[in-house]
């Protein structure tokens, strides 16, 4: 494997973990200003977010599948194992996140 593509592989691992952790925690604070339990809602939002998380490390849903349509159509493999390691990673750095943030609130993110 190339040398960008490892970058690119720690950049989708860290957008993803950066969408779950932060917008967990940001979407708490409206739970606080309205009173609701900040820690459920972490709980909460982090569980909705997860295929947006590896939808936005991965740059969008139609290039993933232009890339698994040439991998499969043109018999370009290597593309299409490039893009399944993305999605691997980007699913790695959302699991990281869901760690990170049971850790925090001590309560289990399903």
């Amino acid at each position: 494997m190339e040398e960008r593509f490892i970058a690119q592989l720690i950049h989708c691992f860290f957008i993803a973990f950066g969408v779950i952790v932060g917008g967990a925690i940001i979407g708490s604070i409206g739970a606080f200003i309205t009173g609701d339990a900040p820690f459920t809602q972490i709980n909460r939002i982090a569980d909705r977010l997860r295929i947006w998380a590896i939808v936005a490390a991965i740059g969008g849903t139609f290039d993933a599948i232009a890339n698994f349509e040439k991998g499969i159509l043109d018999g370009s493999t290597f593309d299409l194992l490039k893009q399944i390691l993305l999605i691997l990673t980007a699913m790695g750095g959302v699991k990281a996140g869901l760690v990170l943030l049971s850790w925090l609130i001590q309560e289990s993110i399903r």
